[in-house]
């Protein structure tokens, strides 16, 4: 048995990698690390993992997609194209222009890849939120208003 990186341990175990490393440093999965400080996961311990939570754990690295989503709870949709997708390690940023607006999102690059975005493809932004702002802007400043104000005498 050998030893697999995070990334194929995840993928085994069908999680997202940043879900497996806060398992590693929460002391719920055993690793070995390289003379670099990397992880690696042996597969035993990936299965040990997988059949303890009950995942079928695949002795390929591939993890077949599972279908489409046909429905979904979320109303707020903003159908758009995408402008710009950056990465950066373990996070990445997505613009989407909708009509005349820009939607900015931070996402894993791993939900990057998995959907393959790219500029120039047609995405949805799909927002769920607890908290919402509202704001109002004042209306522009006209010369007239100040004739309307009160002046101060000095001295």
């Amino acid at each position: 048995m050998g030893l697999l990186t995070v990334r194929a341990a995840a993928e085994r175990l069908g999680v997202g990698y940043s879900t497996l490393k806060h398992w590693i440093y929460e002391g719920r999965i055993r690793t070995t690390q390289t003379p670099g400080g990397h992880h690696r996961i042996a597969e035993a311990e990936v299965e040990r993992l997988g059949s303890k939570t009950g995942a079928p754990v695949p002795t390929t690295s591939r993890v077949e997609p599972r279908g489409l989503i046909i429905a979904l709870s979320g109303r707020n949709r903003l159908h758009g194209h995408v402008d710009e997708v950056r990465t950066d390690g373990l996070l990445g940023l997505v613009r989407i222009r909708v009509g005349d607006q820009t939607l900015t999102a931070v996402i894993t690059a791993d939900a990057i890849r998995e959907l393959k975005l790219r500029r120039g493809d047609e995405a949805m932004a799909i927002i769920k939120s607890t908290e919402v702002m509202i704001a109002k802007q004042a209306p522009p400043f006209r010369s007239s208003d100040l004739a309307d104000r009160p002046r101060r005498r000095r001295g």
